[in-house]
């Protein structure tokens, strides 16, 4: 998948842009603050509808305006072709449409567009709580799993009400109640459960050998699949947590408390590994995400690195430049606030690039590459 041209207005902090990118690696650079990172965040708006930051649609509107308006205009790897429109006016809500033609439910579009995402935010996927690694998990699998996606959306549909009933009813009419609840939320928790281990298991294999590549550390690494299911049947543990939910009121067992256990050396990676054992473990898990992605869509994602080149050191960033550069990745679109050593690195590495200075929220493209770069 290759976005050839991205048009911004009114996004964050830039006012306008109109950009022709390369179909390999595209690289930002400019000063902290600059307004590198937005232009990673819309790309990510065209794929996932929404931004990977954590904002809402209204902090992404400029400031003193009123609207966004985002335009992509992608080639698949098989020739196709598709135009993204992703706006947000206030008071009107958020529109997204396909090739002019708008979508009922943004839910449709996901998959369509696939893309991962690098930043240092990542950090979360070690360090914060499990429903961190769950939303993670969540929109890994809905890009390629349609009814994984629907079974989410239905199941935190349920669970919101079931949680409503714990809260304001009691008596029969509630256990009533709760009988359905439970049903539905075991039908679609099986669906969501049994997908969650499959690519878990999938993604082992795949993140050991990235983070061997990155980290040359002999340390093995691997990841658990910890959930409520692994134990019991849905259907026996909300009988069994009946009156627990009751006296909580809330649901206190479900897929919704499912987590990933990240280990290396047999330890948890949040209290045991490094700093840089962390770094290089997380690039591996998303370079995963990414071969999986590519494998599953039968379409190579578009690969966003967000102010890594901070976070890493040259070793590692060298190791990262040589992977990405790889025939089984495709578009890359890097941001990076020290231009001298980024274009170093990709020099040494010999590999083809395109180059944005983006300047106080003003992005301009520098007509000099170097090597040649890609058609």
């Amino acid at each position: 998948m290759f976005l050839k041209r991205l048009s911004l207005i009114n996004f964050k902090t830039i006012a306008q842009a109109d950009l022709s990118l390369s179909d390999g690696i595209n690289c930002f650079v400019g000063d902290n603050g600059a307004g590198k990172t937005n232009i990673i965040d819309a790309i990510h708006y065209l794929s996932m509808s929404k931004s990977a930051l954590s904002m809402t649609d209204g902090q992404s509107v400029r400031h003193g305006e009123d609207f966004f308006m985002l335009n992509g205009d992608y080639l698949t790897d098989d020739g196709g072709h598709e135009a993204i429109t992703c706006s947000f006016k206030r008071g009107s809500g958020k529109c997204l449409k396909r090739n002019g033609k708008e979508y009922e439910r943004l839910s449709d579009h996901i998959g369509l567009i696939p893309a991962v995402i690098v930043s240092p935010g990542d950090v979360f996927l070690v360090n914060d709580a499990a429903d961190e690694r769950r939303k993670w998990l969540n929109a890994f699998i809905s890009q390629i799993d349609r009814e994984y996606l629907h079974a989410i959306i239905r199941y935190n549909h349920v669970l919101g009400e079931r949680n409503r009933i714990l809260k304001q009813s009691a008596g029969f009419a509630q256990e009533e109640m709760l009988d359905t609840f439970d049903m539905q939320l075991s039908l679609h928790g099986k669906t969501i459960h049994a997908k969650r281990a499959e690519t878990v298991e999938r993604l082992r294999p795949i993140v050991a050998g990235y983070y061997k590549t990155i980290a040359d550390d002999r340390e093995q690494v691997e990841l658990v699949y910890r959930s409520d299911l692994n134990e019991c049947p849905f259907e026996e543990l909300f009988a069994r947590n009946r009156q627990k939910d009751m006296v909580c009121q809330f649901t206190t067992g479900g897929i919704h408390r499912d987590d990933i256990i990240i280990k290396i050396g047999d330890h948890p990676l949040r209290k045991y590994g490094s700093q840089g054992q962390q770094k290089s473990l997380l690039i591996a898990l998303k370079l995963a995400q990414y071969t999986i992605l590519a494998d599953q869509a039968g379409k190579r994602p578009v690969l966003l690195l967000d102010d890594l080149f901070d976070k890493l050191d040259a070793r590692r960033l060298e190791c990262l430049i040589g992977l990405v550069d790889d025939d089984r990745f495709g578009q890359t679109v890097i941001s990076d606030c020290n231009r001298e050593r980024l274009l170093s690195i990709l020099e040494k590495c010999g590999t083809p690039y395109r180059l944005f200075t983006v300047t106080n929220g003003t992005v301009v493209s520098e007509e000099e590459q170097k090597p040649e770069m890609k058609a």
